[in-house]
């Protein structure tokens, strides 16, 4: 991927790894759109980089993904580049009495959403890259949040055959595998004691500079490569 001279559109790029992703890439001169729900936090984004294009979208709903790839495409048709990042993190149980309820908003968010996104995106003749912002989670599992692993082993499997499906189009699939960082994902305080976004996003810049397709950062660069017994042995330590 050339890190510069493109349009890129994020979602989830107000807060977290989307945040972090939307300030280095428009330090690598891009043109950077954004997508969340919170209004406020789009206009905060907005304040601080004027240049940041925003639109709010709620990416649970399918009429609102539908409504957000017509805008570009009458907008921003030479859009390149889609950053699949806007993800929810539920910590529950299956006693909890919305457990259902919560499962759905994950699955929706997590997984259906970016899959659409993508069937509507590479419709665009200047699409040449998708990245798809995993977990070192879709490898071993943190039973806290049995859901959200689930949709990232599920994204982590459909971006291996995506990368396969799009050759022939020249479309670039790059999977971006975060381990924990120090964002509110799953609640506010939860990550506190994680690494800071902005060493990750570095760390997965200099990887793009390389040409790799697969960045991973600490955590889950350990992860993607451990063998079954080691696998194994990070789940018996992450669920005692």
């Amino acid at each position: 991927m050339n890190l510069s001279n493109n349009k890129i559109l994020i979602t989830g790029g107000a807060s977290g790894i989307g945040l972090g992703l939307t300030e280095r890439f428009l330090q690598e001169n891009n043109t950077v759109i954004i997508c969340g729900r919170r209004t406020d936090a789009l206009q905060r984004v907005q304040e601080k980089f004027p240049e940041v294009i925003t639109r709010v979208c709620d990416l649970s709903i399918e009429q609102e993904r539908t409504e957000l790839f017509h805008w570009v495409a009458e907008n921003h048709s030479d859009l390149n580049v889609l950053v699949n990042n806007a993800g929810i993190q539920h910590w529950m149980n299956l006693e909890d009495v919305e457990f259902y309820e919560k499962t759905i908003q994950e699955i929706q968010t997590n997984a259906i959403a970016p899959v659409h996104l993508i069937s509507l995106f590479t419709q665009l003749n200047a699409l040449n890259t998708i990245i798809n912002v995993t977990s070192g989670l879709a490898f071993v599992q943190l039973s806290k949040v049995p859901v959200y692993c689930a949709t990232k082993a599920f994204f982590h499997s459909f971006t291996l055959s995506l990368r396969h499906l799009l050759k022939s189009k020249n479309i670039e699939v790059i999977e971006m595998i975060p381990p924990a960082l120090n964002t509110d994902l799953g609640g506010k305080g939860l990550h506190d004691g994680q690494p800071p976004v902005s060493a990750f996003v570095e760390a997965v810049f200099e990887q793009m500079r390389e040409g790799k397709t697969e960045l991973t950062f600490g955590f889950s660069e350990v992860m993607a490569k451990a063998s079954p017994d080691a696998i194994a042995t990070a789940f018996h330590r992450m669920n005692p």
